[in-house]
């Protein structure tokens, strides 16, 4: 694959950025794309493995080796054919995911790996850019109807999916505008929604039908200006169900001084900062303009908070995280070609923050029920000597204050919202998620399918989108007897 001695000739070259200073001004995408010699630079170091540890490091299973010698060649549009072969949506991942496939390329044993998600978004943008990513129509209609409750990765990778064989689809999400995650949890710096809207354009013109503002459950649970449409009614309606929505439960943090205002849930602080950008109007949005902030968490979600906090002209920024430090480099040996668990620094983090490692919160202080500091504490990991387990421990004396105008909780999710998964009368794991198994993807209720987080719990959205065509291979046999599209 791509040029023989490639990798030994060409180094790595990443995609570059705009300067912090210039891209804290707005809230587009700073990430310049990879020139065509650029690209076709970083397919040629592809190496012929043998065995493709890059795909199999892919959740959709991308192939990975072909698309890069394509690239290589500069035969794009057999690239992007390939790219859409195994993956509904490139463009978000080519920009928000973070590359397993790169840890498990065989370049990386050097700590070199091929660009794979630079060329990846390479391609998809030219496609879209020449006009080549167009609707995929069946070849016939089936009569069957489908439902799709939840409009994140998942239920939309379902969608299209089912839409390609002939179904008609109808996608449900109690959002006032379609993508779930994609839409309202992700900011827009790094995933401007433009490139949503003309996917489901693209959707759309395939045959899928959306709709917005809609709950679907008990009608009690609904808040006000939804339509309700209740499982019995999709019942009677659809041949197949499908819940997809999100994991929204977040975690809490219950200590002393919860209760005061101005701490709050991440997604309460992101998601009306996309709808503002989108043109809604928020009434009594949480700004963290002037403010002291800290954000408790340290994933993705909360590199979020930092990079909006700073957009929207924070004076300071704090980033704590429960687990110790880790390494800045895995010990390559007994990790690859698996994720590796080293420390990472992410384009929100070189905009402006202090990062803490191995913190607790103990308690928020404040006066008029308003928070104003935070009182933490530092910890030490060991090990259990008689259960090996690995614990941790407060260090004596090591108490400190923090200034805390506005307190961001990213801690991750717990589980689906039971109320969609209780109105449908769909069994539960041991997590609380939607119990189903990849074999098929069925839950306990006749013709009532589960996906994406809401099935297996918090996580990437490359997984999500995995989950979502599989799912829609399941759903496809159970309506048809068999199916054509790809697991």
């Amino acid at each position: 694959m791509g040029k023989i001695t490639g990798f030994m000739e060409f180094s790595r070259v990443k995609e570059t950025y705009d300067a912090p200073q210039k891209r804290l001004k707005n809230w587009r995408e700073f990430v310049h794309t990879l020139t065509d010699d650029q690209a076709k630079q970083q397919g040629a170091r592809c190496m012929d493995c043998g065995i493709p540890y890059c795909s199999n490091g892919c959740p959709v299973n991308n192939v990975i080796p072909d698309w890069n010698d394509l690239v290589y060649k500069q035969q794009w549009r057999s690239a992007l054919d390939v790219l859409q072969s195994t993956n509904n949506f490139p463009e978000f991942t080519g920009r928000i995911c973070p590359a397993p496939c790169e840890a498990a390329c065989t370049l990386n044993i050097n700590d070199d790996a091929v660009g794979i998600k630079s060329i990846e978004h390479a391609i998809i943008d030219k496609g879209w850019a020449e006009g080549w990513v167009t609707p995929q129509l069946p070849l016939k209609k089936t009569g069957k109807k489908v439902a799709v409750v939840g409009s994140g990765p998942a239920g939309l990778a379902c969608a299209q999916q089912l839409a390609r064989v002939g179904h008609a689809v109808t996608v449900f999400e109690k959002s006032n505008r379609i993508g779930g995650l994609l839409r309202y949890g992700i900011p827009d710096f790094k995933l401007e929604k433009s490139h949503i809207d003309r996917r489901l354009a693209q959707m759309e013109a395939e045959g899928v039908e959306f709709c917005p503002s809609t709950y679907v459950g008990d009608a009690a649970n609904a808040e006000e200006g939804l339509t309700v449409r209740t499982p019995e009614s999709l019942q009677a309606e659809f041949d197949a169900i499908v819940l997809a929505g999100g994991a929204e439960n977040p975690r809490d943090l219950p200590v002393p001084g919860r209760e005061l205002k101005g701490i709050h849930f991440a997604m309460d602080f992101l998601r009306p900062q996309n709808k503002v950008n989108a043109g809604d109007r928020v009434v009594k949005q949480t700004v963290a303009k002037g403010k002291h902030v800290i954000v408790i968490g340290g994933g993705d979600t909360g590199s979020d908070c930092v990079g909006t906090s700073n957009r929207q002209g924070a004076a300071s920024v704090t980033q704590f995280e429960l687990m110790g430090k880790l390494p800045d480099e895995e010990n390559k040996s007994l990790t690859w070609p698996y994720w590796p668990a080293k420390l990472r620094t992410s384009s929100s983090h070189e905009e402006g923050c202090e990062r803490d490692w191995a913190v607790t919160t103990k308690s928020f202080e404040g006066k008029g029920g308003k928070v104003e500091r935070l009182v933490a504490a530092r910890l030490e990991w060991f090990k259990d000597e008689t259960t090996g387990q690995t614990k941790m421990r407060q260090i004596e004396g090591s108490e400190f204050v923090l200034p805390a105008d506005l307190v961001l909780l990213a801690m991750g999710f717990v589980s689906p919202v039971k109320n969609v998964l209780d109105a449908f009368g769909v069994g539960l794991d041991a997590r609380g998620n939607a119990h189903a198994d990849t074999e098929n993807y069925r839950s306990n209720v006749d013709k009532v399918f589960a996906a994406g987080d809401m099935r297996r719990g918090q996580s990437l959205v490359v997984w999500a989108i995995r989950e979502g065509r599989q799912c829609a291979r399941s759903v496809d046999e159970h309506l048809m007897g068999t199916s054509t599209l790809p697991r």
